[in-house]
């Protein structure tokens, strides 16, 4: 057959430009429905609820490419999420400056801990672009440390997995032990304002709101252009196949470094944007359960699809907040059995079990079949 040769089917190219052009529309009615209809019809509540659920979906975005398309799980994610986050409320606690508690300078939980002065590393984030670049380049700068310690060492697997939680670990205790330099337990919270704009604001709210939608499609675009490259072919690659790659002397490190790195900043700037419209950052957003909690969003939706890594943040974060809110006491439980569900039932994710119940009613359409027994003759 010409089509195992190398040769396209005939009739290929016009259904694979059909079936860019569905996906174009998708990706437009749904960006025109976050964009506009949900903060026509949504309370500030539940569109500031659902600002904090998307601005999570770039975090899932960066986990699917480095464990969906590279076949790396990585169980520290909270780490640099939490360093954009952090970045991002040291700029917003230091510019609340005499209007806190205490009418100092200095945040409130460095005053009640003696501190005289500001710490060094706390005075570059008195400026916007400081900060916000801070909270993009600096988790990639750390994950790409990290990555070439143990990429290098040909760690791989349930071993990078460990490593990872231990780098959790390590942050959280980090930031609790430095009280004075942090906030410790409590974080960093009770913001004023955002470049002058005050974050009790409703239209600051939604305008936060609009950039992490606008933020989540071009991270959307960007991860979608970059698996479809040949970059993407490579990463797969890596994935099915390392030692074999390895063979055709493409050195695999240095492309798990790269887009570990790249996952590492889609992270901060997940962070960046969940902060201001929280309210707050602290360990407890960091650790160990935390970034389990991560991984599982791209599980239930699918990883190896990035439509599946947004669904899945949107879906398990909902379902948490609406368990929450109803059943107090047992909401875990609810979350626990959604996680076992999907990976015993459906274990393609959401996604998937979407995929097969379209395949399903699509086949089963009237002609269908003879159309498809048509096109293999002609491909013969």
């Amino acid at each position: 057959m010409e089509a195992l040769r190398g040769v396209p089917v005939q009739g290929s190219e016009p259904r694979l430009k059909s079936r860019l052009s569905r996906e174009w529309v998708v990706f437009a009615v749904v960006l025109a429905v976050f964009l506009f209809l949900a903060p026509a019809t949504m309370s500030a509540f539940r569109l500031n609820l659902l600002g904090k659920f998307l601005a999570l979906a770039i975090l899932a975005l960066g986990i699917d490419l480095i464990w969906g398309y590279t076949g790396i799980l990585s169980l520290g994610h909270g780490v640099f999420f939490g360093i954009g986050g952090y970045s991002m409320a040291m700029y917003l606690k230091l510019s609340v400056g005499t209007a806190g508690t205490y009418q100092s300078d200095l945040p409130d939980f460095m005053v009640w801990n003696g501190l005289k002065q500001l710490p060094w590393f706390w005075k570059p984030m008195a400026y916007f672009p400081v900060a916000l670049l801070s909270a993009i380049l600096l988790p990639a700068l750390v994950a790409t440390i990290l990555g070439l310690l143990t990429f290098r060492s040909r760690v791989q697997g349930v071993y990078f997995s460990i490593i990872t939680q231990a780098l959790a670990l390590a942050g959280s205790l980090l930031l609790i032990g430095q009280q004075p330099y942090t906030g410790g337990t409590n974080g960093i919270t009770d913001y004023k304002d955002l470049l002058g704009f005050s974050l009790a604001s409703k239209k600051t709210q939604t305008g936060l709101y609009v950039i992490t939608v606008l933020c989540l499609a071009g991270c959307y675009l960007f991860c979608r252009w970059l698996v479809r490259s040949k970059l993407g072919r490579v990463l797969a690659a890596i994935r099915d196949a390392e030692n074999r790659l390895r063979f055709f002397a493409y050195d695999s490190v240095m492309f798990k470094v790269f887009v570990f790195a790249i996952s590492g900043s889609l992270a901060g700037l997940a962070g960046a944007l969940f902060v201001p419209q929280v309210g707050i950052i602290s360990p407890s957003n960091i650790g160990i359960v935390p970034s389990i909690e991560m991984a599982i969003w791209v599980a239930v939706g699918g990883r190896g699809t990035l439509s599946g890594a947004v669904l899945g943040a949107l879906v398990v974060n909902s379902a948490k907040s609406a368990f929450s809110e109803s059943f107090p006491e047992y909401w875990l439980y609810f979350l626990g059995l959604l996680f076992v569900g999907v990976v015993l039932f459906f274990p393609d994710g959401g996604v998937g079990l979407l995929r097969r119940l379209w395949n399903a009613g699509v086949h089963h359409l009237p002609g269908r079949r003879d159309r498809q027994l048509r096109r293999l003759q002609s491909a013969e």
